[in-house]
């Protein structure tokens, strides 16, 4: 990705930093999840045609090379840092690739927001209503932060075919990602909190299911397509919750006709 980087500040005075690319009139907002930046895109991104497009890649608070507060790390404001990047370049909607809680993010964008989402991919999206984890899951995840061995047991959970280079590069990651973030973010995705504000969302929607064991397609199937009036389900095998690192050709496939067919 032969891009830029430019700083956005935040309503509360929080500096974001945004890689962009391409100068077309749609606007590709790519969010990344928990435990990341986003630079875990980066291994499907050199196979998104720019051509007629804009592809903004932020570092969500907390991560990368963005501002780490100790707070807040929430689902409403996060949803107000991107309109300030959407705004930041002008872009009046934009077609939203979120994965994980990015995906929740992108579905809480849209029912919130609806006039800034003209399309939304969501892969491995945690549902809106959140989601509740067993005790001992919950508190690794949630006490993760800063520690690259328990980071490396929750890839290992999640994923089905990471390579060996694909996890030390989101090991890397997640090294520059803040306790509170980790924190606070885990608290907000699985306290979701907004499933009665779905049926705002218009934006056709796909959802990109994979072999991930803890967001299987029939669950989300169940909890977020069928909730959606313009929703569908799509299928990845072979994949575990990071599609992108694990099948990055195939997920860069799937993320290119999604394009072509959101305009």
């Amino acid at each position: 990705m032969s891009e830029a980087r430019r700083s956005v500040s935040t309503r509360d005075g929080v500096s974001l930093s945004v890689r962009h690319d391409g100068d077309g009139p749609t606007v590709v907002l790519f969010i990344h999840g928990w435990m990341v930046s986003g630079a875990v895109w980066d291994s499907v991104l050199p196979a998104i045609d720019r051509a007629g497009r804009t592809l903004l890649v932020p570092d969500l608070r907390g991560t990368g090379e963005s501002d780490k507060p100790s707070g807040p790390y929430t689902l409403e404001r996060y949803a107000s840092d991107l309109v300030a990047v959407l705004d930041a370049f002008g872009a009046r909607d934009a077609v939203i690739v979120g994965h994980s809680m990015g995906g929740q993010l992108a579905l809480y964008l849209a029912a919130h927001a609806p006039a800034r989402v003209r399309a939304v991919l969501a892969l491995c999206p945690v549902p809106p209503s959140g989601m509740a984890l067993p005790p001992d899951a919950a508190g690794l995840f949630r006490n993760s932060g800063a520690d690259r061995d328990k980071q490396g047991t929750i890839l290992g959970l999640a994923c089905k075919s990471l390579s060996d280079a694909e996890k030390t590069r989101l090991l890397d990651d997640a090294a520059k990602v803040s306790v509170p973030c980790i924190q606070g973010a885990f608290d907000a995705w699985t306290g979701g909190g907004f499933d009665d504000k779905l049926s705002m969302a218009i934006a056709p929607t796909v959802v990109l299911a994979t072999e991930d064991p803890f967001l299987p397609p029939a669950f989300l199937r169940e909890a977020v397509v069928n909730r959606l009036a313009r929703g569908r389900l799509a299928t990845l095998p072979g994949a575990g919750h990071y599609p992108q690192c694990e099948r990055p050709a195939e997920c860069a496939a799937v993320i290119e006709t999604f394009l072509g067919a959101a305009g």
